[in-house]
């Protein structure tokens, strides 16, 4: 029989070690680095995501920003150019036809009596140092006043009270610009309203006679008064006045 050799277990170990084993423990330590180093890839992955996001929401917000503010501008360029080409062009009085338009030349001297003038009402002449304050006025006007004020540039515009009702009134009120405007009743004048203006005059047939509107652009603040421009307030307000 053989001779049996004794079992040396450390040899045995040593063995299996220097075999490539890994001991149990080191294979536990290795799992739990794993584990962990998979959570901390999981949370940087997170993070990454939620940086990506804020990113984009910033992108979008200054996207926005430019979106909006190049949309109004677009806004205001559009606006503008509506206004510039919808805007009426602006018509040379001279150009402006007013049908039977009668002209004068007159005097325009200041003289302290009253004054027989050879229109009714008058269109210009001689007249008052004082002028007539622009308005409106419920009864007539003493037109010695009323001819320095269209000395100043302004229209008076009269109407015969026994052919003109108050709802006629109020159409001419409408149709008249806010200042350098006279509008008063004036019996006796040979039409049912009368446009005067320096040196000027048109007989109308009613308040709705469309040559109002084109004397009033002709000879409202006209250039052709003697002074034009000068001022249609803080002179007499004469008994009537309304406006």
């Amino acid at each position: 029989m053989r001779p049996v050799t004794p079992r040396n277990d450390d040899a045995t170990r040593s063995s299996s070690s220097a075999a490539g084993g890994v001991p149990p423990k080191a294979k536990d330590q290795a799992k739990k680095l794993s584990v962990k180093e998979e959570r901390e890839a999981r949370r940087a992955e997170k993070v990454a995501a939620h940086l990506a996001q804020q990113k984009k929401q910033q992108r979008n917000r200054r996207f926005g920003i430019i979106g909006g503010s190049v949309a109004g501008v677009l806004a205001v360029g559009l606006i503008i150019t509506f206004v510039v080409t919808s805007a009426e062009p602006e018509v040379d009085p001279a150009s402006i036809a007013v049908g039977d338009l009668q002209t004068y030349e007159l005097t325009a001297n200041h003289v302290t009596t009253s004054v027989d003038y050879e229109q009714t009402p008058p269109a210009g002449g001689d007249h008052n140092g004082v002028w007539l304050n622009c308005g409106i006025y419920s009864e007539p006007v003493p037109d010695e006043n009323a001819v320095h004020a269209l000395e100043h540039g302004a229209v008076w515009v009269t109407y015969d009270p026994e052919q003109v009702d108050e709802a006629g009134v109020r159409t001419l009120r409408d149709s008249l610009p806010d200042n350098y405007v006279v509008l008063s009743p004036y019996p006796g004048i040979p039409a049912p309203v009368v446009a005067s203006a320096w040196n000027n005059q048109v007989l109308l047939d009613g308040v709705g006679d469309e040559r109002l509107g084109d004397f009033v652009k002709k000879f409202w603040r006209s250039n052709d008064a003697p002074e034009p421009g000068a001022a249609c307030t803080g002179g007499l307000n004469a008994p009537g006045k309304v406006a």
